[in-house]
């Protein structure tokens, strides 16, 4: 006899009660994508929630428990995550622009063709997650540990420092990105960008732009 699955429940519901209202009324009829935007998740653990397309622009998700969650193609623009749990998560072709995303944790998020620009990831863990085809523009991430992450042929203009972890970072991006250090901040990209992730571990492959490709004769 085949069990009937138990429909996903969270672990608890956020503490603001126009949050927990909303969510409880996608529950009960999850045919459309979650409309969470402006609203303060805080207080919730939704691990495990499957919330595809959900609209969560300029939503309070602050220390919120999201591992292993399927954010695909969702709208987190503006959103504040800091010291978010989202390890493990769905984040494929995700809108993270301008959301914050300090000290949150995405070890072993699959983070393919998400667009990040204007975020504030310092402090965030990386570790072993995957940021292939994504475009990562003016993305602050001093402090952060991309240790074990994979990149492939990203928009790479981030802003790293020497507490910038990236031992075992592999793959390929498009620089250049912003060293900030004793002397102020400068750019770097090509095969200095290389050779300063090769110092600290990282096997990176620096691509010239497409622009700037020169046509054979």
């Amino acid at each position: 006899m085949t069990e009937t699955p138990v429909p996903w429940r969270p672990a608890s519901f956020p503490a603001d009660p126009a949050a927990a209202r909303q969510l409880r009324e996608w529950l009960d009829d999850t045919s459309y994508a979650l409309y969470g935007a402006g609203h303060d998740f805080r207080g919730a653990d939704l691990t495990h929630g499957e919330f595809p397309g959900a609209w969560l622009v300029d939503a309070v998700l602050t220390g919120v428990e999201l591992a292993n969650v399927c954010l695909y193609r969702a709208d987190v623009s503006e959103a504040d995550l800091t010291g978010a749990n989202l390890a493990g998560a769905d984040l494929v072709r995700a809108k993270l622009d301008r959301a914050v995303l300090r000290s949150a944790r995405l070890d072993h998020a699959d983070m393919v063709k998400a667009s990040l620009h204007g975020v504030d990831a310092a402090g965030a863990s990386l570790r072993g997650t995957r940021v292939m085809g994504a475009s990562l523009y003016d993305v602050d991430l001093r402090g952060a540990d991309l240790t074990d992450a994979v990149l492939s042929h990203n928009t790479f203009k981030v802003t790293v420092d020497d507490t910038t972890l990236v031992r075992g970072l592999t793959g390929t991006v498009f620089g250049p990105v912003t060293v900030v250090g004793g002397e102020g901040p400068r750019h770097v990209g090509g095969a200095h960008l290389e050779a300063w992730l090769g110092a600290r571990g990282g096997q990176v492959r620096v691509l010239e732009p497409h622009h700037t490709r020169r046509t054979p004769a």
